[in-house]
C-alpha cells in the first residue's frame, strides 16, 4: 500500500488513525499536539490523563473523539541536542511504535506529522529522511497507507544538493508555455519566417514590384506548408477499420505484466515498489483495456527501473509522452536519466515542487 506525502492539516483527515506528536506528559502543548487537543475536545485530555505518560520513543492509542478519525496515536519523539544522544534512534522508534500499533488496531490508514522537526528542532532533511526509511521498511511487509501530512511546507526539507542540482535541470531544460522552443520550429514553418522577413524588407525598401513577387512567393508557400502539416501520414497499406484495429500495439497492460514476469519480480514486489496500491494493480491486472493515469504508469517504469527509451515506450501503450513542457516531466526525467529509481525521493522532489506525486490512487 503507498506512501503518501500531502499538503493538510492532520486534524481534518478522514483515516483510521493520526498520529500525535505529544510530550511525555501527553496532556496537550503547542504545536500539532495543541492543535489535536483542540479539535478532539475535552474527551481527548480525560482518557490521556489516565495513561500516566509516554517515555521518549514510545507510542500510547487512545480514542479521538471530535476528530474525524478512529484513534490518536500518542508518540513523544526526541528534542535534538546535536545527534550525539540517540535522537536518530528514538526518532526512527517514534515510527515503528506508532506503526506497530496501528496495526495491532486494525488500522488500513495512519497519518504521521513531521515528528520533533518543530519546536523540538530536529534537523528537517534528517528528520524526513527517517520518517520516510521507517515508514517504507514497514510498507514493505504490511498492507497499510500511509500519510505524511505537512501543513507548513516550510517545515519540508529535501536535500539542499539534490534541489540544487533538480533545479538546473529545470532549467536546462523546462520551456513552459511562455517560452519559445527554437529545436521544435518546423523547416517549412522556418522557411515561411524568412519569406515573411524578405516581404517585410520589401515593403521597407518602398520596391513594390518585388513585393508583388516576393507576396507570390510566399502565398505559394503557405499552401505548400499547409498540405506539408495537414496532409494525412503516409502509411505502407490502407487496410479496413477491421484490420487496423486488429494490428494495435500490445496494451499498456498486458505490456506492463509481461514487463513484471520478465523482471523476476513478483507483483507485491511491483506495486508497493511503484507505491501503488493494492486495488488499483488489481483493476489493472484483471482488465486488458484499463487506462491508467500518467504518474501511475511512470511509477511502474520505476518500479521497473526502465530507461528514458522503456518510460517512453510504457508510457505510449497509454496514450502518454514525456514533455519538455511539462515540469512534472522534466523532474521525472531527471531522475530516470541519472538511473535513480526510488519513487519516494521522486516524490519529495515533486511535492517540493507542487507536483502530482507517483503511484498511490493516481
Amino acid at each position: 500500500m503507498p506512501f503518501i506525502i500531502k499538503r493538510s492539516d492532520i486534524t481534518k483527515m478522514r483515516v483510521d488513525a493520526i498520529v500525535n506528536a505529544a510530550n511525555s506528559s501527553l496532556l496537550g502543548g503547542g504545536g500539532v499536539d495543541g492543535a489535536i487537543h483542540r479539535a478532539a475536545g475535552p474527551g481527548l485530555l480525560k482518557e490521556c490523563r489516565r495513561l500516566g505518560g509516554c517515555a521518549t520513543g514510545s507510542a500510547k492509542a487512545t480514542k479521538a473523539y471530535r476528530l474525524p478519525a478512529k484513534y490518536v496515536i500518542h508518540t513523544v519523539g526526541p528534542i535534538w541536542g546535536g545527534g550525539a544522544y540517540g535522537e536518530a534512534e528514538l526518532l526512527a522508534s517514534c515510527y515503528r511504535e506508532s506503526l506497530r500499533i496501528a496495526r495491532e488496531l486494525g488500522c488500513e490508514s495512519v497519518a504521521f506529522p513531521l515528528i520533533s522537526a518543530g519546536a523540538y528542532g530536529y534537523p528537517k532533511e534528517e528528520a524526513l529522511h527517517i520518517a520516510a526509511g521507517e515508514i517504507r521498511d514497514f510498507l514493505e511487509r504490511n498492507d497499510m497507507t500511509v500519510y505524511l501530512a505537512v501543513f507548513d511546507p516550510s517545515s519540508f526539507r529535501v536535500s539542499a544538493r539534490l534541489m540544487d542540482e533538480v533545479g538546473a535541470y529545470i532549467d536546462g531544460n523546462y520551456r513552459g508555455a511562455d517560452q519559445k522552443d527554437e529545436k521544435r520550429i518546423s523547416p517549412v514553418f522556418a522557411g515561411l519566417a524568412a519569406r515573411k522577413n524578405a516581404v517585410r524588407d520589401a515593403m521597407n525598401a518602398a520596391r513594390p514590384q518585388t513585393f508583388e513577387d516576393t507576396a507570390v512567393m510566399l502565398a505559394r508557400d503557405e499552401c505548400l506548408a499547409e498540405a506539408e502539416v495537414y496532409a494525412p501520414a503516409p502509411s505502407a497499406a490502407h487496410g479496413s477499420i477491421e484490420e487496423l484495429i486488429g494490428s494495435l500495439d500490445e496494451s499498456f497492460s498486458r505490456n506492463l505484466l509481461r514487463r513484471i514476469d520478465a523482471s523476476g519480480m513478483t507483483d507485491a514486489e511491483c506495486y508497493k515498489r511503484a507505491n501503488i496500491d493494492r486495488k488499483l494493480f488489481s483493476k489493472i491486472r484483471s482488465d486488458p483495456d484499463y487506462r491508467p493515469s500518467k504518474p501511475t504508469v511512470i511509477a511502474f517504469a520505476v518500479a521497473l527501473r526502465l530507461d528514458i527509451d522503456g518510460t517512453n515506450d510504457l508510457l505510449r501503450r497509454a496514450g502518454f509522452a514525456l514533455s519538455h513542457s511539462s515540469k512534472f516531466d522534466v523532474i521525472v526525467e531527471y531522475f530516470i536519466t541519472r538511473g535513480i529509481y526510488d519513487v519516494f525521493e521522486i516524490n519529495e522532489v515533486l511535492f517540493a515542487y507542487d507536483q502530482t506525486l507517483l503511484g498511490a490512487q493516481a
